[in-house]
């Protein structure tokens, strides 16, 4: 018996069945330009926990000069600003904003969820050798290495990084003496984003030829992980939105270098001084085209963590999935509705209010399959025989503060609420309870739970359980005052909060929220050192440790060089738990055959 609702299906799927290339033996084809998708995955990750310390570290300067403005920062002060005796100078502060956002979206959590965990667990999951494009995969890789190379460069330019904020808004990023950060830091942030969004362009090509043809035979698209259809969904979000946001990466380009006007317009003035490159262009063309690609880009972070939850829960509650096919419907409603939202990030530019209305709309109707998703994982939670281990306790965190943010999305989706907290500490609360309570605490779930799979080795429990006590603590420290002092009106991009009146009764809980961040910080020193001490001294790690039953989980710890001996062949959907098909066990993998019972057939959708 058997709850997958095409059991009584012959369901086959192309046969791509070559024999496997011989491992590369030389270090630099083995470690260095590698074709292997997990190697490849491997790399994207390494890469992005870097820059999620070198994110976290300009956190930390931003939050220091909000808690003490303009004092000297201590043990690094003087080392970073020694022309003004160890205290943050006014225009950095803006491109510390600029970089930690741009960091923390484009080169951690969009990477280390895409190209990371796509990149190591799709071939596994849909049982495939590699990936469609080997060398194509590793070139997406090395562009994307490129990018964050180039971003990092720009920290060290004249003029300092970008400083327009992560959006880069007009005029600040057209006109070059604008501001410091407004030259060659400006050139080099648009460059990085470029090869950025060129790698993972490439890979999402990769990924969807991957899906669709190299699947193993069996492996229908109702028979899919979660996890593996959450990658395909943000496929097609990628291709469909970043050649939009490159085109107006050029077009701001040619504003910068050529002299053309595609964001500047008639009559501009800065400081009582006309603008003279000033033309027929518009500011707000390229809002709308930064936010077509910034809201789907919003999916793009939530949808892979997503599927990671649908992954772990059923393993650690030991029950099925509830509701599959409706999940994969929510997944595919998010990737279409958040095509048609992006205007919401724009309630103060001026639209027409019936537009306006248009877009709080679309948002306000997101809140149902993201919340038929919510529904799905608190039934799955139910009754079952939950395990708390650190994969299971960062995926209930995350379902748990993303709900949190969630709610916090609805009042910014109502217009007249947005008209008051726009571009206030309330909008950083609810960016930060989706995508660092979500998505960071997906991902450092999904870290420990494939960790025996790409290592070979188990993560430390009790190392990673304090991790998790800290960081859940810190994190809600940290970014749940925020939503009082945005409702208060703290405006988010000011470097010192105290010059303004009404702000100065509240500077004890900048106070505060600086203190929590600096124990959120220090909480994630414990995670590297867990990370790195298990790839070498960590429990070795048995084929299939968490009694998990998806087809990665079917081959050796770490996984073979090119994954299975034989293409298997898959009989089941991916959530086969507590059934009395297993004999002893309470789960059975994909690729074991059914065996009908004597009652007769299991009709289609028909529980065991």
């Amino acid at each position: 018996m058997t709850n997958d609702p095409q059991a009584n299906q012959v369901v086959r799927a192309p046969i791509h069945d070559e024999p496997p290339h011989p491992e590369p033996t030389s270090f630099w084809r083995r470690w260095v330009f590698s074709t292997n998708h997990k190697m490849i995955g491997k790399q994207y990750m390494m890469t992005s926990i870097f820059f999620l310390f070198v994110g976290g570290f300009l956190a930390m300067l931003m939050r220091w000069q909000l808690a003490y403005p303009w004092a000297e920062i201590p043990l690094i002060g003087k080392l970073l600003f020694p022309d003004s005796g160890g205290s943050m100078p006014p225009e950095f502060y803006i491109m510390l904003v600029t970089l930690h956002g741009t960091i923390m979206v484009f080169f951690v959590v969009a990477p280390l969820l895409v190209g990371g965990f796509g990149n190591f667990l799709i071939p596994l999951q849909v049982g495939a050798r590699d990936m469609a494009f080997p060398v194509l995969n590793m070139i997406s890789y090395w562009v994307f290495f490129l990018s964050g190379a180039v971003v990092l460069t720009s920290l060290f330019v004249t003029g300092g990084g970008a400083a327009g904020g992560w959006t880069v808004y007009p005029p600040l990023s057209v006109l070059k003496e604008a501001v410091p950060g407004s030259g060659l830091g400006m050139d080099l942030w648009i460059l990085a984003l470029g090869l950025m969004w060129v790698a993972l362009t490439l890979g999402s090509l990769n990924f969807l030829a991957t899906i669709i043809n190299m699947r193993a035979p069996g492996m229908s698209w109702f028979r899919l992980p979660l996890l593996t259809w959450a990658q395909f969904v943000v496929a097609v979000l990628l291709l469909l939105s970043f050649p939009v946001a490159a085109a107006g990466l050029i077009m701001m380009e040619a504003d910068r270098l050529i002299g053309t006007s595609f964001f500047l317009a008639h009559g501009l003035e800065i400081a009582d001084m006309a603008v003279e490159a000033a033309g027929g262009g518009s500011a707000i063309l390229w809002q709308h085209i930064f936010w077509f690609l910034g809201h789907p880009e919003v999916y793009v972070l939530i949808l892979p963590a997503m599927g990671i939850v649908s992954e772990i829960l059923p393993v650690f509650s030991r029950k099925p999935i509830f509701g599959y096919k409706a999940m994969v419907v929510a997944m595919v409603s998010i990737m279409g509705l958040g095509f048609i939202v992006w205007a919401h990030h724009m309630f103060q530019a001026g639209l027409n209010p019936l537009m306006a209305m248009a877009f709080m709309t679309a948002t306000m109707m997101i809140a149902l399959p993201s919340g038929v998703k919510v529904f799905n994982w608190l039934a799955t939670l139910w009754r079952g025989s939950l395990r708390f281990e650190t994969p299971m306790l960062f995926a209930l965190a995350f379902v748990s503060l993303f709900i949190i943010g969630g709610l916090t999305g609805i009042f910014m989706a109502a217009l007249p609420v947005d008209i008051h907290i726009h571009d206030t500490y309330f909008i950083i609360a609810h960016f930060h309870y989706i995508v660092f309570g979500g998505s960071i605490f997906a991902i450092f779930g999904a870290i420990h739970f494939w960790f025996p799979k790409m290592f070979g080795r188990l993560m430390s429990e009790s190392a990673g359980k304090i991790h998790f006590a800290l960081t859940f603590l810190s994190f809600n420290a940290v970014f749940f005052p925020m939503h009082m002092l945005g409702s208060q009106g703290h405006l988010r991009r000011i470097a010192d909060p105290t010059v303004y009146d009404y702000l100065r009764p509240m500077q004890d809980w900048n106070v505060f929220i600086t203190l929590s961040a600096f124990v959120l910080g220090a909480a994630q020193l414990i995670f590297l050192w867990n990370f790195v001490w298990s790839i070498f001294r960590g429990k070795r790690a048995e084929a299939n440790p968490w009694r998990a039953n998806t087809l990665e989980w079917s081959i050796a710890s770490p996984a073979p060089s090119h994954n299975f001996e034989e293409i298997p062949t898959v009989h089941r959907w991916p959530y086969e738990y507590s059934s009395n098909g297993g004999g002893e066990r309470d789960w059975i993998e994909q690729a074991e055959p059914i065996t009908v019972e004597a009652s007769g057939p299991v009709e289609e959708g028909e529980p065991a």
